[in-house]
């Protein structure tokens, strides 16, 4: 079914939009339902002992072989339970592979144990003291990061977006440690004397990049919002600083409960400040982690809008990107466009439009600085997506946030929110592709949105325009000239089609037109009392995403 309505909806694009044939999504032969995950900490060695038992239900009848994500776990044994049946195993590039014994049907429930030991290279990171009198003392920390596909570097798991899980964590540290994760912190168990174990509970599914803990010594200060806890950790001495950045978290979330129509749709949030963290900000479902110095710029005056857009997004994540996740890495947009997005739609809710349309604007020039450095020649639906940081760009996050502004602009806010709520309560604790968004949208408003999904998000680039008028003071006629100038390929149009509004200033006030932008060079003459000033173009900001100057 899902291939069928792929192969149709690229069908329906233009042929410059059409991408290519490659497959995306991964082939999956189980469904995996639950993880339980064991982990004990040495931080003086830098290495990990682990154990996790998958719960899983084979997707065909046949199934005998799990094959497992997995890199530099170094395993003690495997067993099938609850029977504790020993079961072989082998380690493949990338991969355990678990013979089970004999084979099971489609549906029948799996539990398989592994158990391992690490030193990893990825997914957990071991961070240093920090003593530096001229930066913020810390103490050690260990904290997970797993997108795109780390997971598998600290756990045996299925480490892909398009499979979604419950899960639990039994996290065992030194004494006088804090330890964060995700869902709800069960119990706090005494080990042997020198360490204490930290059981979460995770009931909603969610994606394993999604995973995560963080170990350090913290202090903490908590917030409601419609019985939802909130909890921010720090470093100790700064509580105000925490206050300041995390203060606005309890008003955000009513801001997209109400954009949404779906209240925050987790048991928690915490926020926890860590050092050395590669981005501004990961949002680990209930548990987003954040990068100390980012944060601490909420103290600087040009630094608090930086706080609140970041602190905004990866909330705004908790409906895009984990209640709702990109099937694969190609739609990452899905979760990365939408979190950009509601920043602004924060700014729109709390300090007015105008703020609003600031935030678009800043994003638009983000988005052309990049361009106008590497020329990546891509779409919003990424043809090029790898597993790597790649993906994470000013096409993925501004531009597609900047899309999405002018969905809303086309559509009106009625139709455009109506279709947003319609494709978060159909997706719900789902995975989603480009299609599904566009159904709604569609259902939503009644138009069909097959021209613009295939030049602002199937596409690549942007309309580069330049212009040429003239005015004819016998005939009191102004002529205007357009050509479109960026570079077409199999990706981007040789005119791209939109409505374009000009503002033509006059003495007595402007006179107004919409002209139909379909070709790569036209020319518009209408009527114009006087000699007018310069054009002006999209006055309204409805289409950001051109960039025109004079010939």
């Amino acid at each position: 079914m899902i291939f069928i309505g792929i192969v149709a909806l690229y069908a329906a694009l233009p042929a410059w939009a059409q991408t290519s044939p490659t497959e995306f999504n991964r082939v999956r032969t189980f469904d995996a339902e639950h993880y339980s995950i064991r982990t004990k900490v040495d931080q003086r060695r830098k290495s990990i002992d682990g154990e996790t038992v998958i719960t899983l239900r084979p997707l065909a009848d046949g199934f005998r072989s799990l094959e497992l994500d997995s890199e530099g776990l170094r395993y003690a044994g495997a067993e099938l339970l609850p029977d504790l049946t020993p079961l072989k195993f082998q380690i493949a590039p990338g991969k355990v592979i678990v013979d089970l014994g004999r084979s099971f049907g489609a549906g029948d429930v799996v539990n398989v144990r592994l158990r391992y030991s690490s030193k990893p290279s990825k997914g957990v990171y071991f961070v240093d003291p920090r003593r530096d009198p001229r930066a913020v003392a810390k103490d050690p920390q260990v904290w997970t990061h797993n997108e795109p596909e780390l997971a598998h570097y600290w756990f045996p798991s299925y480490d892909f977006p398009d499979d979604k899980a419950t899960s639990e964590q039994f996290i065992t540290v030194e004494r006088g440690q804090t330890v964060i994760a995700n869902g709800e912190l069960v119990s706090i168990a005494d080990s042997d004397g020198r360490f204490r174990t930290f059981h979460f509970r995770m009931t909603r599914p969610h994606s394993t990049y999604l995973t995560s803990f963080i170990v350090g010594r913290f202090e903490k200060i908590t917030a409601d919002h419609n019985g939802i806890p909130l909890s921010f950790y720090y470093y100790p001495g700064h509580e105000s600083t925490a206050r300041k950045a995390f203060g606005p978290t309890a008003g955000m979330m009513a801001v997209f409960d109400e954009v949404t129509s779906i209240p925050y749709p987790f048991d928690k949030y915490d926020q926890t400040i860590v050092a050395s963290f590669p981005f501004g900000g990961m949002e680990n479902v209930t548990a987003t982690t954040l990068l100390d110095r980012d944060v601490f710029l909420v103290e600087e005056r040009f630094g608090e809008q930086i706080v609140i857009d970041l602190v905004s997004h990866e909330l705004a994540h908790s409906w895009f990107g984990n209640m709702v996740t990109c099937r694969n890495w190609a739609e990452l947009w899905l979760n990365e466009g939408f979190a950009t997005y509601m920043e602004a739609v924060y700014r729109e809710k709390r300090f007015g439009k105008a703020e609003y349309l600031r935030k678009i604007l800043e994003d638009t020039d983000v988005y052309f600085a990049e361009y106008a450095k590497s020329k990546r020649k891509r779409g919003v639906f990424n043809q090029l997506a790898r597993a790597d940081d790649s993906i994470f760009d000013a096409i993925t996050y501004e531009k597609a946030g900047v899309v999405i502004h002018m969905l809303r602009r086309m559509l009106g806010d009625e139709a455009f929110w109506r279709g947003i709520r319609t494709y978060l309560r159909r997706n719900a604790w789902k995975n989603v592709e480009t299609a599904d968004l566009r159904s709604a949208l569609e259902e939503a408003s009644g138009r069909d949105l097959n021209k613009f999904f295939g030049q602002w998000i199937y596409g690549a680039r942007h309309p580069m325009l330049r212009y040429r008028d003239s005015y004819d003071p016998a005939t009191k006629r102004y002529t205007l000239a357009i050509e479109q100038v960026q570079p077409a390929d199999e990706l981007t149009p040789e005119a791209f089609e939109f409505p374009l509004v000009v503002d033509v200033p006059v003495r007595s006030g402007r006179v107004t037109k919409t002209l139909q932008i379909d070709r790569r060079l036209q020319e518009f003459t209408f009527d114009v009392p006087e000699k007018p000033g310069n054009p002006i173009f999209d006055p309204e900001k409805d289409i950001p995403l051109i960039q025109i100057r004079e010939k």
